[in-house]
């Protein structure tokens, strides 16, 4: 299997660069990011915006990511909070920095209804930055009323 960790590049930053000024390309790199982590494909979130230190991404409320309330699955929501601040970092980072998610909190505000925005904005690590690095991302209904609150603790290191 592939691991993007092994590129020379960034592939986050590469791919989205070339692929979401094309037709249907923001779409492409959705899938390329659900093919990379397929567990975070399985909400099939579609991003939107994605430069450095900030991301904007979609998922459409349907059956698939549903809870028994009907109302988007906690741990779908906190799968988008972390591809959103993933996403962003990862398209932040050198060419040679890599990072993991160490830890993930989250607070559920109110219930998750309609199509949902993810929004994650920071300052950029400096070029080089090793350690831990925390990313906020707040997640929207289509009114703009915040429904939860997450907070994404990576760790940034050498590839």
């Amino acid at each position: 299997m592939f691991d993007p960790s092994k590129t020379k590049t960034n592939l986050i930053r590469v791919s989205w660069d070339r692929l979401s000024r094309l037709p249907a390309g923001k779409l492409a790199f959705s899938r390329l990011v659900g093919r990379l982590a397929p567990y975070t494909g399985s909400i099939g979130a579609h991003v939107l915006e994605l430069s450095a230190g900030y991301a904007r991404v979609e998922l459409r409320d349907r059956k698939a990511v549903r809870n028994h309330l009907r109302s988007v699955h906690a741990i779908a929501l906190a799968n988008l909070a972390e591809v959103c601040s993933g996403l962003a970092l990862m398209y932040s980072v050198d060419d040679h920095t890599r990072g993991i998610l160490k830890g993930l909190s989250i607070e559920y505000l109110k219930k998750a209804r309609g199509t949902l925005h993810a929004v994650a904005r920071f300052d950029p690590p400096a070029a080089g930055s090793a350690g831990d690095f925390e990313v906020e991302a707040l997640l929207s209904n289509a009114d703009g009323t915040v429904v939860a609150r997450a907070r994404a603790h990576w760790l940034l290191g050498p590839k």
